[in-house]
């Protein structure tokens, strides 16, 4: 079968957006289809929305027998056999809207833009012949905004089998792209507060000034040599090791639209996952207290939780192995993504 996989990309930013198109067309080609992989460019600045849009619009995919669709704007293409693995709305003009992240301004002007988007995005995705998400949270945006309904597909890493797990030290590891809304900070913050000799590591590149925030935060409350900051690209062999011996991983984005790959690694290496109670998808994937620990989102709940690792580390270890059992219960794997996307 000739497939077409559509998505959209933001210029020079590499991250889990990418891997689940790159990775399905691994599995697709393996499986013996023909794969096309289409990208075009895509920011979230208002007026350049409806352009980006029309762009999808007018691409010719006739030769294709089965087009898949993933990052907004993609679901704009026109085919017979459009199928969408939804993984969010361009989120300033949905979820975000009442929110900090929202750096223009509530008039007139982009109240219509708005306005407009949801019209054009739900006649779009009423054109598909099946819609899926990646999470939970994504399947109740879409009912809530655009009164359609969706099944949960929830994507595999690519090679799973690469992750172990070894040692048990005394960090708590953090591998994601330094941003505001993956709230690194609060782990950072939380150090202040921990009664034990826990130590965190954060690792990924991202915001400049949101890392010196961090470093600052580092320097006035001395946590030197209880916070380990490596803000540069973690190879994936040196990711696997740094995770293969950790103590626990954590992960505490702010409504993050699926569990995010980084719980997925965790629980492949075997690991107890800390997140928070409103960290979105990464909730779906998290039982409190089974395969990791969901505490408020303050520093000094994350502390606490911290300490809680490290002062029981029996059952750090069981949650640890809770986790890597948690991937099955949830059926998270390519065969049947493939089953569901190719049925």
């Amino acid at each position: 079968m000739k497939i077409a996989l559509v998505s959209s990309f933001v210029p020079f930013i590499f991250g889990g957006a990418r891997n689940i198109v790159e990775w399905l067309e691994e599995h697709l080609r393996a499986a013996g289809h023909t794969v096309e992989r289409i990208y075009l460019p895509q920011v979230d600045a208002p007026d350049v929305l409806f352009p980006q849009m029309a762009a999808y619009r007018w691409i010719d995919l006739s030769s294709a027998d089965r087009v898949i669709c993933f990052r907004p704007p993609a679901h704009m293409i026109r085919h017979p056999h459009k199928i969408l693995w939804f993984i969010h709305h361009i989120r300033l003009f949905y979820d975000l809207w009442d929110t900090p992240y929202r750096d223009f301004p509530e008039d007139s002007k982009h109240l219509g833009l708005r306005e407009a988007l949801w019209a054009a995005d739900t006649a779009a995705l009423m054109e598909a012949r099946k819609i899926f998400t990646n999470s939970k949270v994504v399947s109740d945006r879409l009912t809530h905004f655009n009164q359609v309904k969706s099944e949960i597909l929830y994507p595999p890493i690519l090679n799973p089998e690469r992750f172990t797990c070894k040692e048990f030290n005394d960090e708590v590891v953090y591998v994601s792209r330094f941003e505001h809304h993956k709230r690194q900070h609060l782990l950072v913050e939380a150090m202040e507060h921990t009664k034990t000799a826990v130590k965190i590591r954060l690792c990924g590149t991202g915001s400049k000034p949101y890392i010196e925030e961090m470093r600052q935060t580092i320097n006035r409350s001395k946590l030197h040599d209880k916070v380990i900051l490596e803000d540069r690209w973690i190879s994936e062999e040196e990711k696997v090791n740094i995770l293969a011996n950790s103590l626990a991983t954590a992960y505490l984005p702010l409504d993050e639209d699926s569990y995010g790959y980084p719980s997925l690694e965790s629980s492949h290496s075997a690991k107890a996952i800390l997140t928070v109670t409103d960290s979105g998808g990464v909730i779906e994937l998290v039982k409190d207290g089974v395969n990791g620990l969901i505490t408020e989102p303050t520093p000094q709940a994350i502390a606490e939780a911290l300490d809680r690792f490290y002062l029981d580390r029996a059952a750090t270890r069981r949650m640890g192995k809770a986790a890597e059992e948690r991937l099955g219960e949830m059926n998270i794997s390519w065969p049947h993504v493939l089953e569901r996307l190719m049925g």
